[in-house]
Protein backbone atom coordinates (compact mmCIF):
# COMPACT_ATOMS: atom_id res chain seq x y z
CA UNK A 1 0.00 0.00 0.00
CA UNK A 2 1.36 3.42 -0.97
CA UNK A 3 1.13 6.16 1.64
CA UNK A 4 -0.13 9.69 1.03
CA UNK A 5 1.71 12.82 2.19
CA UNK A 6 0.32 14.20 5.42
CA UNK A 7 0.32 17.68 3.91
CA UNK A 8 0.94 19.28 0.53
CA UNK A 9 2.49 22.72 0.16
CA UNK A 10 0.12 23.53 -2.72
CA UNK A 11 -3.01 22.07 -4.31
CA UNK A 12 -2.46 22.67 -7.99
CA UNK A 13 -5.46 21.82 -10.11
CA UNK A 14 -8.00 22.82 -12.71
CA UNK A 15 -11.34 24.57 -12.57
CA UNK A 16 -13.61 23.88 -15.52
CA UNK A 17 -16.51 26.15 -16.41
CA UNK A 18 -19.35 24.00 -17.74
CA UNK A 19 -21.19 27.15 -18.78
CA UNK A 20 -18.61 28.23 -21.34
CA UNK A 21 -17.21 24.89 -22.53
CA UNK A 22 -18.38 24.40 -26.11
CA UNK A 23 -17.08 20.86 -26.58
CA UNK A 24 -14.68 21.85 -29.35
CA UNK A 25 -12.10 19.20 -28.28
CA UNK A 26 -9.25 21.73 -28.45
CA UNK A 27 -8.17 20.73 -24.94
CA UNK A 28 -8.19 17.06 -25.91
CA UNK A 29 -6.06 17.65 -29.00
CA UNK A 30 -3.59 19.96 -27.21
CA UNK A 31 -3.22 17.49 -24.35
CA UNK A 32 -2.50 14.63 -26.73
CA UNK A 33 -0.01 16.67 -28.74
CA UNK A 34 1.95 17.97 -25.74
CA UNK A 35 2.07 14.72 -23.79
CA UNK A 36 3.04 12.63 -26.80
CA UNK A 37 6.41 14.32 -26.41
CA UNK A 38 6.22 15.11 -22.70
CA UNK A 39 6.64 13.54 -19.26
CA UNK A 40 4.75 10.30 -19.97
CA UNK A 41 5.52 10.11 -23.68
CA UNK A 42 4.77 8.53 -25.97
CA UNK A 43 0.98 8.23 -25.85
CA UNK A 44 0.22 5.15 -27.87
CA UNK A 45 -2.12 5.14 -30.86
CA UNK A 46 -3.14 1.77 -32.27
CA UNK A 47 -4.86 1.56 -35.67
CA UNK A 48 -5.97 5.22 -35.40
CA UNK A 49 -7.75 5.25 -38.76
CA UNK A 50 -9.07 1.69 -38.69
CA UNK A 51 -12.15 0.01 -37.31
CA UNK A 52 -10.52 -1.02 -34.01
CA UNK A 53 -8.78 2.20 -32.95
CA UNK A 54 -7.27 2.35 -29.49
CA UNK A 55 -4.86 4.57 -27.64
CA UNK A 56 -4.08 6.73 -24.61
CA UNK A 57 -5.90 10.00 -23.96
CA UNK A 58 -5.52 11.95 -20.73
CA UNK A 59 -8.45 14.27 -21.40
CA UNK A 60 -11.88 13.46 -22.83
CA UNK A 61 -14.99 15.58 -23.38
CA UNK A 62 -18.46 14.06 -23.02
CA UNK A 63 -21.62 15.81 -24.20
CA UNK A 64 -25.04 15.47 -22.57
CA UNK A 65 -28.48 16.82 -23.35
CA UNK A 66 -29.94 18.53 -20.30
CA UNK A 67 -33.59 19.53 -20.01
CA UNK A 68 -34.46 22.81 -18.29
CA UNK A 69 -37.62 24.87 -17.89
CA UNK A 70 -36.65 26.69 -21.05
CA UNK A 71 -36.08 23.51 -23.05
CA UNK A 72 -33.07 21.39 -23.87
CA UNK A 73 -29.45 22.45 -23.81
CA UNK A 74 -26.16 20.68 -24.45
CA UNK A 75 -23.70 20.45 -21.55
CA UNK A 76 -20.12 19.55 -22.47
CA UNK A 77 -18.30 17.76 -19.67
CA UNK A 78 -14.48 17.51 -19.83
CA UNK A 79 -13.01 14.68 -17.76
CA UNK A 80 -9.44 13.96 -16.69
CA UNK A 81 -7.59 13.10 -13.47
CA UNK A 82 -8.90 15.19 -10.59
CA UNK A 83 -5.72 14.93 -8.47
CA UNK A 84 -7.71 14.04 -5.37
CA UNK A 85 -6.54 14.89 -1.86
CA UNK A 86 -7.07 11.25 -0.82
CA UNK A 87 -6.75 9.34 -4.10
CA UNK A 88 -7.65 5.66 -3.95
CA UNK A 89 -5.48 5.07 -7.01
CA UNK A 90 -2.42 5.86 -4.89
CA UNK A 91 -3.25 3.95 -1.72
CA UNK A 92 -4.11 0.79 -3.66
CA UNK A 93 -0.85 0.71 -5.64
CA UNK A 94 1.29 -2.27 -4.50
CA UNK A 95 4.61 -0.94 -5.82
CA UNK A 96 4.53 2.77 -5.08
CA UNK A 97 4.31 3.59 -8.79
CA UNK A 98 1.30 5.84 -8.19
CA UNK A 99 2.15 8.64 -5.83
CA UNK A 100 1.04 12.09 -4.74
CA UNK A 101 3.65 14.84 -4.55
CA UNK A 102 3.98 16.72 -1.26
CA UNK A 103 5.20 19.88 -3.01
CA UNK A 104 2.13 20.58 -5.16
CA UNK A 105 -0.41 17.76 -4.69
CA UNK A 106 -0.08 16.43 -8.25
CA UNK A 107 -0.73 12.69 -8.65
CA UNK A 108 1.77 10.96 -10.95
CA UNK A 109 2.90 7.51 -12.08
CA UNK A 110 6.47 6.25 -11.98
CA UNK A 111 6.62 4.04 -15.06
CA UNK A 112 9.77 2.30 -13.81
CA UNK A 113 7.81 0.94 -10.82
CA UNK A 114 4.49 0.26 -12.58
CA UNK A 115 3.82 -3.46 -13.18
CA UNK A 116 0.60 -2.90 -15.11
CA UNK A 117 -1.63 -4.62 -12.55
CA UNK A 118 -4.43 -2.09 -13.22
CA UNK A 119 -5.45 -1.90 -9.55
CA UNK A 120 -5.32 1.90 -9.74
CA UNK A 121 -7.71 1.99 -12.69
CA UNK A 122 -10.18 -0.22 -10.86
CA UNK A 123 -9.93 1.95 -7.74
CA UNK A 124 -10.43 5.26 -9.58
CA UNK A 125 -14.19 6.01 -9.73
CA UNK A 126 -13.67 8.76 -12.30
CA UNK A 127 -12.17 6.61 -15.05
CA UNK A 128 -9.10 8.84 -15.19
CA UNK A 129 -6.49 6.10 -15.63
CA UNK A 130 -5.28 5.02 -19.07
CA UNK A 131 -3.52 1.69 -19.62
CA UNK A 132 -0.94 1.83 -22.39
CA UNK A 133 -1.12 -1.61 -23.96
CA UNK A 134 1.98 -0.94 -26.03
CA UNK A 135 4.32 -0.58 -23.05
CA UNK A 136 2.22 -2.29 -20.38
CA UNK A 137 2.04 0.57 -17.85
CA UNK A 138 -0.60 2.90 -16.51
CA UNK A 139 -0.61 6.54 -17.58
CA UNK A 140 -2.59 9.61 -16.58
CA UNK A 141 -2.86 13.40 -16.62
CA UNK A 142 0.23 15.03 -15.12
CA UNK A 143 -1.08 18.61 -15.11
CA UNK A 144 1.76 19.11 -17.58
CA UNK A 145 4.49 19.11 -14.91
CA UNK A 146 7.05 19.44 -17.67
CA UNK A 147 5.33 22.61 -18.82
CA UNK A 148 4.20 24.44 -15.68
CA UNK A 149 7.73 24.35 -14.23
CA UNK A 150 9.55 24.99 -17.51
CA UNK A 151 11.66 28.13 -17.13
CA UNK A 152 12.29 28.17 -20.86
CA UNK A 153 8.66 29.13 -21.44
CA UNK A 154 7.20 32.57 -20.94
CA UNK A 155 5.42 32.85 -17.61
CA UNK A 156 2.00 33.11 -19.23
CA UNK A 157 2.64 29.83 -21.05
CA UNK A 158 3.43 27.88 -17.87
CA UNK A 159 -0.03 26.38 -17.67
CA UNK A 160 -1.30 22.95 -18.75
CA UNK A 161 -1.64 22.56 -22.51
CA UNK A 162 -5.41 22.14 -22.21
CA UNK A 163 -5.72 25.50 -20.45
CA UNK A 164 -3.56 27.29 -23.01
CA UNK A 165 -5.58 25.86 -25.92
CA UNK A 166 -9.11 26.54 -24.67
CA UNK A 167 -10.67 29.16 -27.01
CA UNK A 168 -13.43 30.12 -24.57
CA UNK A 169 -11.30 30.28 -21.39
CA UNK A 170 -13.42 27.54 -19.85
CA UNK A 171 -10.38 25.99 -18.18
CA UNK A 172 -8.47 27.64 -15.32
CA UNK A 173 -5.29 26.58 -13.51
CA UNK A 174 -3.85 27.54 -10.17
CA UNK A 175 -3.38 26.78 -6.47
CA UNK A 176 -6.70 25.69 -5.00
CA UNK A 177 -5.08 25.43 -1.59
CA UNK A 178 -4.67 29.20 -1.43
CA UNK A 179 -8.01 30.89 -0.63
CA UNK A 180 -6.66 34.19 -1.96
CA UNK A 181 -5.68 32.83 -5.38
CA UNK A 182 -7.70 33.88 -8.41
CA UNK A 183 -8.80 30.32 -9.07
CA UNK A 184 -10.03 29.82 -5.48
CA UNK A 185 -11.96 33.08 -5.62
CA UNK A 186 -13.55 31.95 -8.89
CA UNK A 187 -14.71 28.73 -7.22
CA UNK A 188 -16.18 30.71 -4.32
CA UNK A 189 -17.96 33.20 -6.60
CA UNK A 190 -19.47 30.55 -8.86
CA UNK A 191 -20.12 27.90 -6.19
CA UNK A 192 -17.73 25.39 -7.72
CA UNK A 193 -18.41 21.77 -6.91
CA UNK A 194 -16.56 18.47 -6.54
CA UNK A 195 -17.33 15.54 -8.82
CA UNK A 196 -19.12 12.85 -6.79
CA UNK A 197 -18.24 14.32 -3.37
CA UNK A 198 -20.12 11.52 -1.61
CA UNK A 199 -17.20 9.18 -2.34
CA UNK A 200 -14.95 11.13 0.01
CA UNK A 201 -11.87 11.41 -2.22
CA UNK A 202 -11.93 15.23 -2.16
CA UNK A 203 -10.98 16.04 -5.77
CA UNK A 204 -8.73 19.05 -6.16
CA UNK A 205 -10.23 19.92 -9.55
CA UNK A 206 -13.56 21.74 -9.43
CA UNK A 207 -16.44 22.27 -11.84
CA UNK A 208 -18.39 25.49 -12.22
CA UNK A 209 -22.05 24.61 -12.86
CA UNK A 210 -23.91 26.07 -15.85
CA UNK A 211 -25.62 29.37 -15.16
CA UNK A 212 -29.39 29.71 -15.39
CA UNK A 213 -29.93 31.05 -18.90
CA UNK A 214 -32.41 33.81 -19.72
CA UNK A 215 -34.65 33.74 -22.82
CA UNK A 216 -32.56 34.44 -25.92
CA UNK A 217 -35.23 36.48 -27.73
CA UNK A 218 -35.46 39.94 -26.18
CA UNK A 219 -38.72 41.91 -26.32
CA UNK A 220 -37.82 45.11 -28.20
CA UNK A 221 -40.73 47.43 -29.10
CA UNK A 222 -40.53 48.65 -32.68
CA UNK A 223 -42.89 50.73 -34.85
CA UNK A 224 -45.13 48.83 -37.25
CA UNK A 225 -43.83 48.84 -40.81
CA UNK A 226 -46.07 50.31 -43.46
CA UNK A 227 -46.72 48.16 -46.55
CA UNK A 228 -44.45 48.96 -49.46
CA UNK A 229 -46.09 49.95 -52.70
CA UNK A 230 -45.12 47.75 -55.62
CA UNK A 231 -42.95 49.44 -58.20
CA UNK A 232 -44.17 49.89 -61.72
CA UNK A 233 -42.47 48.80 -64.90
CA UNK A 234 -40.47 45.67 -65.44
CA UNK A 235 -39.06 45.49 -61.90
CA UNK A 236 -42.55 45.85 -60.46
CA UNK A 237 -43.79 42.99 -62.65
CA UNK A 238 -40.85 40.77 -61.52
CA UNK A 239 -41.60 41.60 -57.89
CA UNK A 240 -45.27 40.68 -58.30
CA UNK A 241 -44.40 37.40 -60.03
CA UNK A 242 -41.99 36.37 -57.28
CA UNK A 243 -44.52 37.26 -54.60
CA UNK A 244 -47.09 34.73 -55.83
Amino acid sequence: MTCLPAHTDKKLGLVIDLDTCVGCQACVTACKEWNTGGYMAPLTDIDPYGGDADGVWFNRVHSYEHMTEMGGRTVNFPRSCLHCETPACVTVCPTGASYKRASDGIVLVDEDKCIGCKLCSWACPYGAREFDTDVGVMKKCTLCVDRIYNDNLAEEDRVPACVAACPTSARHFGDLGDPASAISQLVAERSGVDLMPELGYHPTNKYLPPRAHTPRAASVPAPRLEPVQAEGGFLGWVDRMLSH
